[in-house]
């Protein structure tokens, strides 16, 4: 289920957040202006926001359902500690397509490439045994390489190394660490064969 909920909201960021970033202006426009709206239509504003959502920082930082502004259908997972880092590649801090809204993959005609990334760390309790105890997830995403190539639901370096699993298409987990009692889990579950570094997925020109 933790796994799960990370996925899901790492696909709602990106979906919802930005705008693609094409050729543009060639000032853009920063949080502090005043003038970029989120998914919700309100104005952005320097520092964390009602929710824990710190578009400056490129983080998020509260509760999951908090992460969905508290919608009805989240409350039962309420509780979750949820911290959300990304690169400017996954959403930028700025607007250079003069559309309001924050850039996505700038510079780039998708993600694959862009060097984009996020990583997802949510915690909670669990009752083991009749007792309360903490459990710990955590995963790193990364837009495929240009020259990678996808197969059988797994993204492959272009020569062959398995990089992980396929998500959102141009989507590929590198690390997934867990440590749940209660799955019986207990650190690392995958590490990419080509390497868990985000310096290893940089933006291709």
């Amino acid at each position: 289920m933790k796994r799960f909920l990370a996925i899901v909201l790492a696909l709602g960021l990106m979906l919802a957040m930005g705008s693609v970033w094409a050729a543009g202006p060639s000032k853009c426009v920063t949080i502090q202006s005043g003038t970029l709206l989120n998914s919700a239509g309100d104005v952005i504003k320097p520092g964390p926001d009602q929710w824990g959502y710190n578009y400056q920082a490129l983080m998020f930082n509260g509760d999951y359902c908090d992460s969905y502004r508290n919608a009805t259908w989240c409350q039962p997972y309420k509780g979750i500690n949820l911290l959300m880092k990304w690169s400017e590649g996954w959403l930028s801090n700025k607007d250079c397509n003069g559309d309001g809204l924050l850039d996505r993959h700038n510079g780039f005609a998708s993600y694959r490439g862009s060097g984009a990334w996020l990583t997802n760390h949510q915690s909670g309790e669990v009752e083991v045994d009749g007792k309360m105890t903490q459990w710990v997830y955590f995963v790193k995403i990364v837009a495929a390489p240009l020259d990678a190539f996808a197969l059988g639901g797994n993204w492959y370096a272009a020569d062959g190394t398995k990089i992980g699993p396929q998500i959102w298409g141009d989507f590929v987990i590198i690390q997934q660490i867990s440590n749940d009692p209660s799955a019986g889990e207990h650190g690392v579950l995958f590490k990419s064969p080509a390497g868990p570094c985000f310096g290893l997925y940089g933006a291709q020109k």
